[in-house]
């Protein structure tokens, strides 16, 4: 009688998780746009490139363009924004992130002049210069920045 092997049993492992967001690097000149995250329960206080997470259904460039947007009134045309990096991030609570940045020269005739558009989730924007971010950058976005002065097509942090 033949006998059967039964295979070892994998173990179960969780589906990833990773949300995709769309990170704006707006500069003018040597400075950066930054906003100052207020009552959403993340990163709160910290300093951070207009940003957010793709919806279901929406690439890349809308969703950037649609953040842009809602958080700091930009309007930006779909062949504008470059993308620059990517960076995968893991926050301190473990949870993981796939960032992909995109640049953007600022021109208030074309783009409009950024304004806090969410008063509710942000404190404040502010124009830093990219090679001095303020200490209460969130590592996230100041990664982003330091993955584009770099040039670095990838980069890992948290990891």
């Amino acid at each position: 009688m033949p006998t059967h092997r039964i295979p070892a049993a994998r173990p179960v492992r969780a589906a990833p998780t990773h949300p995709v967001d769309v990170l704006l690097l707006l500069t003018d000149g040597d400075d950066v746009l930054l906003a100052l995250r207020s009552g959403t329960g993340y990163a709160d206080g910290r300093w951070n490139l207009p940003s957010g997470k793709l919806e279901h259904g929406e690439d890349a460039v809308t969703a950037l363009r649609r953040e842009s947007a809602e958080e700091v009134g930009l309007h930006l045309a779909a062949d504008e924004p470059r993308l620059i990096t990517t960076v995968h991030y893991r926050t301190p609570s473990g949870h993981a992130r796939v960032g992909l940045t995109f640049h953007v020269h600022h021109d208030p005739v074309r783009h409009g002049v950024p304004v806090n558009a969410e008063p509710h989730k942000c404190a404040g924007i502010g124009w830093f210069r990219w090679d001095a971010l303020p200490s209460s950058t969130y590592p996230y976005s100041a990664a982003c920045v330091e993955a584009w002065r770099s040039r670095a097509p990838l980069t890992l942090r948290g990891w």
